[in-house]
């Protein structure tokens, strides 16, 4: 039977509570995850107000016109296509925060609600937070293509395969579009070890550089950062200050924070370094569905119950996939 007078106090406790905490709930997910916290601090977390699709707007050619000349020779004034678009599809996610009409009379009287709801919120929040963390990792093929697309996708382990962001890097046309992997058993010749996987990194990392322009963040696995921070042994202090203040193990390399982005339960795929220039990745949410709540209260029709959504809306986009690499396995 339906719950047919709920309780306009539980309603607005449940309402109030939820969208007081969805701006620390964004936080909090920033701060779960390295990759996120850093595109946070570099202003690269950026919400999408509305369209179809998420369009990121990238330079894929140099202006044609460019050309040497002496005197009255004729310039080069003819139109340049340098810029075009990615568009990336909405991923969506949601948690349920219910209460049942006992639950509500057991735990009468708004603090003892607001007790109730508060372990039921937290909870709640972090099963969006991590799992939306680790989707970071993700190549978007999860729940059939409904998982935000993340950096198996974004950085791949084929560059030359693939389609991202609507270009398809197989062809001709999408070889611009291709980023760097660097196979150690392949490319290095032997597995990573704590001897020879700086050599592997160097090898990547010059492939990445464009004048100033260069990486500036290595998640790892708990495997290969364990073997970079045995290659380190020696001199241990060149630690990253940044990344450290903000909870995560991490240490330096050419500049570039390298951080421990697995340990338990962690998102970084086995055996994986990701070699990063956030200047062009972006967390794209959605402004109405940022860990918000969805909508108005629900109320089953065959039970006393009542339940809230909160939901995201969103995805991770790159503008230029050319100078992103990835060292693995």
């Amino acid at each position: 039977m339906a719950l047919v007078n709920p309780s306009t106090t539980l309603t607005e406790i449940v309402t109030t509570t939820l969208r007081n905490r969805s701006g620390k709930l964004a936080d909090n997910v920033t701060k779960n995850n390295a990759l996120l916290n850093r595109l946070k601090k570099r202003g690269k977390v950026k919400t999408v107000s509305g369209g179809r699709t998420i369009v990121q707007e990238l330079e894929y050619a140099e202006n044609g016109t460019f050309k040497r000349y002496s005197g009255y020779e004729a310039l080069n004034i003819s139109p340049s296509d340098v810029f075009t678009g990615a568009e990336y599809n909405y991923a969506q996610a949601a948690v349920a925060i219910s209460i049942s009409g006992l639950e509500q009379l057991q735990n009468s009287g708004e603090e003892a609600i607001i007790d109730l709801l508060e372990s039921r919120i937290q909870n709640g929040e972090k099963t969006l937070v991590n799992n939306i963390a680790l989707d970071c990792y993700s190549d978007g093929s999860a729940d059939g293509g409904r998982q935000i697309g993340g950096l198996a996708l974004l950085v791949s382990g084929t560059p030359s395969s693939g389609i991202v962001g609507g270009i398809d890097a197989s062809t001709t046309v999408g070889a611009f579009w291709r980023n760097i992997a660097f196979s150690s058993a392949t490319n290095g010749g032997a597995p990573a070890t704590a001897a020879n996987i700086q050599s592997y990194m160097n090898q990547l990392y010059v492939q990445l550089v464009r004048g100033t322009d260069k990486i500036d963040l290595i998640p790892a696995d708990n495997n290969y950062f364990r073997l970079y921070l045995e290659s380190l042994q020696a001199i241990q202090r060149i630690q990253s200050t940044e990344m450290a203040e903000a909870g995560f193990d991490s240490l330096k390399y050419m500049g570039a924070d390298v951080v421990l982005d697995g340990g338990f339960g962690g998102g970084a795929p086995a055996n994986t370094m990701y070699f990063l220039n956030t200047d062009y990745i972006y967390f794209r949410p959605h402004v109405d569905r940022f860990f918000t709540p969805l909508g108005d209260d629900r109320f089953a029709v065959n039970q006393d119950a009542m339940v809230k959504l909160i939901g995201f809306a969103g995805n991770m986009t790159v503008s230029n996939r050319r100078l992103q690499g990835v060292l693995k396995a």
